[in-house]
């Protein structure tokens, strides 16, 4: 990425906990199979304990308002935007926060013919998938009509060098999903997790413009936090 194009500050939002976050956490607790009605999962919302992550998150947005944010076109990262809005208008400044851009690039992993199952459905249905995913990578993987995490981080890639929704020499929010963060830090800084990091719900993850123009290998932009959760002033 040209150094001309880089914000000078990116932050990532993971979204709040969601409804499918509790239904697949209790399907791996319990050994058994979950699967979300064909086409919800643009549709799942925030659980009241997500929606409370997302307006602790708004204190920290009044404290850290951004020059443009980008936001996942799926309900649960509409609403982790919304109430971090709400929380941070409650503080007094709802008139300096930038409208939001819904950007379909920020969507979460497109699982194909898997969509809205969780490991053990995945297993369930089809074993020999399960296999072939673990002699692939998770990385290189795609689900059939599905993407894999490279695929995300074409996208995310795409995104960045996009001076209309990811203005250069200012500070950007983006709100999205774990997958999104994953590719953020591939793109970013060079790397490839042979399994993704883990990235909280409600979490921040941040990258800035480094100033000697070495960026960790990441193109200018150098990553001092990431997933991180701790309470925010």
């Amino acid at each position: 990425m040209a150094a001309a194009a880089l914000p000078a500050e990116l932050i990532a939002v993971r979204h709040g906990q969601s409804t499918a976050n509790v239904l697949f956490d209790r399907a791996h607790a319990t050994g058994t199979p979950a699967v979300l009605p064909a086409g919800a999962d643009l549709r799942v919302p925030l659980t009241p304990l997500g929606r409370e992550q997302a307006a602790g998150l708004g204190r920290w947005l009044a404290a850290t308002v951004p020059d443009a944010v980008v936001v996942s076109p799926y309900l649960r990262a509409r609403q982790t935007w919304e109430a971090m809005a709400d929380a941070a208008g409650r503080l007094g400044c709802r008139a300096s926060l930038p409208a939001p851009v819904l950007d379909e690039r920020l969507r979460d992993r497109d699982m194909g013919v898997f969509e809205g199952h969780d490991a053990n459905a995945i297993r369930a249905r089809d074993p020999g998938e399960v296999l072939r995913r673990e002699r692939a990578g998770e990385w290189a993987y795609r689900p059939p009509g599905g993407e894999s995490l490279s695929d995300v981080a074409a996208r995310v890639r795409a995104l960045l060098h996009d001076p209309d929704a990811v203005p250069p020499a200012r500070r950007v929010l983006l709100v999205a999903h774990d997958a999104v963060v994953v590719a953020l830090r591939h793109v970013l800084g060079g790397e490839t997790p042979d399994r993704p990091w883990p990235v909280p719900n409600a979490s921040v993850s941040r990258w800035v413009a480094d100033d000697d123009g070495g960026g960790g290998g990441g193109g200018g932009l150098r990553r001092v936090e990431f997933g991180v959760t701790r309470p925010f002033p």
